[in-house]
């Protein structure tokens, strides 16, 4: 192909993403979010082995469509700290804002020290049947959290990270995922090789502006903070630190303060912030408001549990 053509390639390329990114609603646009290059990038699932398929609606993107997951691990920069996180993006499990809410994620924890991995678990997946939510079965993304612990315990020594310090970080429906894998009991799919061995319990979590939590019960007025009762809580879940806003206008704050009461009523030990003002999706970029400075608070929480070293 000649460099010409090759240009007017590029520029189609282009222009169709543009025009895609202009005919979809706000919140999905994180979507098209771009995937940096760089890291590792591990399939979750033995190639030849048959895994459930999501509900496919186009062909896969980074961020849209994905029927064979995969765990990209960027290494920490600088000194390891070996502590390791497993970044979950949102996208209300139908989609994954890759950039904001993936590798934007990755660049903080490895500035400090630490081994980040962003996981692309499958999507889409309904979750609103009949005017109600109701988790699926199987639940795929859960799936996918599941085995990335697993096969990246089983790489921690060539990672240099400690197996036990290892955490989840996901925001929205990611946030969400975040609670699931925390709180799961045994294993949710067959053994695909002896990293299924190992435990997928995280060390630490961190649900940011979670959804698919507050049952809604009492409705909109409504001081009730009830879990779904798809959404169980155990008493040896990870210590835990939640964010939200009080103005989020996708997943309602009682999304954080059901699940913090929850964890408390379990005596789980958890950390939460909520700010008047953040909206949702607000990931890590900077902004004028006092939620922007909560990776600050995430690093000191993490040296308060014991996870980071303290300076």
């Amino acid at each position: 192909m000649t460099m010409n053509r090759l240009l007017a390639a590029a520029i189609m390329l282009t222009l169709a993403s543009m025009l895609d990114a202009a005919s979809l609603p706000p919140q999905q646009k994180q979507w098209l979010d771009p995937w940096r290059p760089g890291g590792e990038q591990v399939p979750l699932w033995p190639s030849g082995l048959a895994i459930t398929r999501p509900e496919l609606k186009g062909p896969e993107t980074a961020g849209s469509n994905v029927a064979r997951p995969t765990m990209t691990i960027y290494r920490a920069k600088g000194r390891n700290c070996g502590v390791a996180i497993i970044v979950y993006p949102g996208g209300g499990y139908q989609g994954l804002a890759v950039g904001l809410e993936g590798t934007e994620v990755c660049d903080w924890a490895t500035r400090i020290g630490m081994t980040c991995a962003v996981l692309r678990y499958r999507v889409p997946q309904t979750w609103w049947r009949d005017g109600h939510q109701r988790e699926p079965q199987p639940f795929l993304p859960l799936q996918d959290a599941e085995r990335a612990m697993r096969l990246l315990r089983q790489r921690a020594t060539s990672l240099g990270i400690h197996p036990h310090k290892i955490g989840v970080v996901g925001f929205s429906a990611g946030g969400h995922l975040v609670t699931a894998i925390s709180n799961a009991t045994g294993r949710d799919y067959k053994p695909a090789d002896a990293a299924d061995r190992l435990s997928a319990r995280p060390d630490f979590a961190m649900p940011i502006y979670p959804g698919h939590l507050w049952s809604g019960e009492g409705g909109p007025g409504s001081n009730e903070v009830k879990l779904f009762a798809f959404d169980p809580v155990r008493a040896d879940a990870p210590p835990t630190f939640i964010v939200q806003a009080e103005d989020d206008p996708v997943d309602d704050v009682r999304n954080s303060i059901s699940y913090f009461l929850a964890l408390r009523a379990a005596k789980v030990p958890a950390e939460m912030h909520i700010y008047a003002h953040g909206g949702h999706a607000f990931g890590l970029r900077p902004t004028d408001q006092p939620i922007t400075h909560w990776p600050t608070l995430a690093e000191q929480w993490l040296r308060t549990i014991g996870v980071l070293q303290k300076p």
